[in-house]
């Protein structure tokens, strides 16, 4: 949340005395003293201090889930089980909502959360966030092809990819499996990639957004809380550059 909406909801003064303070270098976050009013802090990952007093927030919640194929990304849906069905039976949904999405038939890698402030900074196009995936497809993958994702994908109904990294992992004529980073999430775009270069994703997984990986001992439709580090390491998202 921004950082002057946090310091009125804990009653220290009203819009003009918490900018007054910032201006003043009375406030810090995590020991840097922030002038920014529209600076953004997750109060209960950060430490926010007042004149030296640490000012606590309300924990926010993040989970990370293994989502399994045929499940859609998506709070409620008539047709298809959720990923929100997936942690309902363990665990209180309410304000709960994924950031991001994967496709029905893609596995891997979702945050839970109830933060709407970080499923904003991840939105924004400037953010950049790598997000790595493994891929499957039917024919074999080239060294051309890695150039031609590293250079930029348009596609035929006009969109252009951001440059992306495709590390081949092993490639034969019948088979390839790969790994690709990209830092932007276009409507099927991996699928459409590696179609604009003749091959057809036959499986396809995200392993990783920005700093947080998917832990590997999580089987398919499980899901767990994020780790302090884990949480720690969603400052990445926050302010940015």
């Amino acid at each position: 949340m921004r950082l002057d909406k946090f310091l009125e909801e804990k009653k220290q003064g009203s819009r003009k005395q918490v900018k007054r303070l910032l201006l003043a270098k009375q406030v810090t976050v995590d020991g840097e003293v922030v002038m920014a009013i529209n600076y953004n802090v997750d109060p209960f990952v950060q430490e926010v201090r007042v004149k030296g007093n640490h000012l606590k927030g309300e924990a926010h919640r993040y989970i990370m889930l293994n989502k399994p194929q045929g499940v859609v990304t998506a709070v409620r849906d008539n047709k298809h089980q959720t990923v929100i069905d997936l942690i309902g039976e363990g665990c209180e949904v309410e304000g709960l909502f994924p950031v991001g999405r994967l496709d029905r038939d893609t596995e891997g890698l979702i945050f839970i959360t109830d933060n709407g402030q970080l499923a904003y900074q991840l939105a924004m196009a400037d953010k950049k966030v790598v997000k790595r995936y493994e891929v499957r497809v039917n024919g074999e993958v080239t060294s051309e092809d890695a150039a031609y994702f590293k250079q930029g994908v348009e596609f035929l109904d006009g969109p252009i990819c951001r440059p992306a990294d495709l590390h081949i992992i092993e490639s034969s004529e019948e088979e390839s499996h790969c790994y690709l980073d990209i830092n932007e999430g276009k409507f099927h775009q991996v699928k459409k990639m590696f179609l604009s270069v003749g091959k057809k994703v036959t499986y396809l997984k995200r392993l990783s957004i920005g700093p947080i990986l998917l832990d590997e001992t999580l089987e398919l439709g499980n899901y767990r809380f994020f780790s302090d580090d884990e949480r720690k390491k969603l400052d990445v998202f926050f302010n940015s550059k």
